[in-house]
């Protein structure tokens, strides 16, 4: 048996708890790693809230939150290949096993072997985060010198996109609340506080002719704000709202597969992409730590730290 933080039920932060489970049982395709390090992202909250339905298929409950994770492998399916047991590997909790937990279950097509020098919390901000940030780079791909403006840039997601565009060669101006501005400002964007006024006439002042692309982390009304401010509106990647398309933009085309980690983790062993780690929790204080993010009030990104 091993303890996990998750839910019975769909709804709030009240439905949330701890319990133990056995030690899940790897498929073929799935390897069994111990949880070193796991990632918090709104991903997590959405899926409990029950907002994301289908997301995993269909799902007994107990639940298990969290879709990052870095560990060390226990078992390996008769179908993975590359990894072994003892490995130090990270991957996303596609099998909805969950992260917030001392044992859990990743493909492992979507796992890859942690490099030395990356750290485990670092690791653990990978699959969901800094793949995203990678994929909706790509998705745009815009060229060298163009700008390029982050609906949301504070939280984990939008400061590692910021540094992937940055590091792609492109201006970045970033929009969020008064709390996100100096981290935002540390990775080189240009920021535009939303509390302050009304957003559009000061990005105007920023881009007169527009934007070359948007990355949208937020979502709603705060994407139709904002979305007239792009010359092309195929140049709209949405993190979050799949209505997008009715702007003539896309949702993220998300991969994350092994090739993708690896990547993600080779920029951050070379110094050009920092996640921000800027809290850890141990597993026991998952609730706060969820609570946090789910406030509105992170900056940067969030880790349970299953070692402490």
């Amino acid at each position: 048996m091993s303890e996990a933080f998750g839910f019975r039920t769909f709804g709030g932060p009240e439905v949330q708890e701890f319990f133990d489970r056995p030690d899940p049982v790897p498929s073929p395709a799935e390897v069994l790693v111990r949880v070193t390090a796991a990632g918090v992202n709104p991903l997590d909250f959405k899926l409990r809230s029950g907002a994301l339905p289908g997301f995993y298929g269909e799902r007994p409950f107990p639940q298990v939150m969290g879709a990052e994770a870095a560990g060390v492998v226990l078992a390996v399916g008769s179908e993975v290949e590359g990894l072994a047991v003892g490995d130090a590997v990270f991957g996303m909790a596609y099998t909805g096993a969950g992260a917030y937990a001392r044992t859990t279950l990743l493909l492992g097509s979507h796992t890859a072997r942690k490099p030395e020098g990356l750290r485990d919390d670092w690791a653990a901000t990978i699959p969901v985060a800094a793949t995203s940030a990678l994929d909706a780079v790509d998705q745009l791909d815009l060229p060298e010198g163009t700008t390029v403006l982050i609906n949301g840039v504070g939280g984990g997601v939008g400061i590692a996109t910021a540094q992937v565009a940055r590091d792609r060669g492109l201006n970045v101006i970033g929009t969020g609340g008064p709390t996100k501005r100096a981290l935002a400002e540390a990775v080189g964007v240009t920021f535009v506080d939303y509390t302050e006024g009304p957003v559009v006439p000061r990005l105007r002042d920023l881009a007169p002719d527009g934007v070359d692309g948007l990355v949208d982390l937020v979502g709603g009304a705060s994407l139709r704000t904002v979305a007239p401010l792009v010359r092309e509106p195929k140049y709209i990647v949405s993190v979050t709202d799949g209505t997008v398309t009715e702007l003539g933009g896309e949702m993220v085309r998300r991969r994350a597969a092994r090739a993708d980690l690896e990547r993600a983790a080779a920029l951050m062993v070379e110094g050009r992409l920092d996640p921000h780690v800027v809290r850890t929790y141990p597993l026991a204080r998952s609730a706060e730590a969820l609570a946090l993010l789910e406030d509105g009030h992170a900056v940067g990104k969030i880790v349970i730290d299953m070692t402490e």
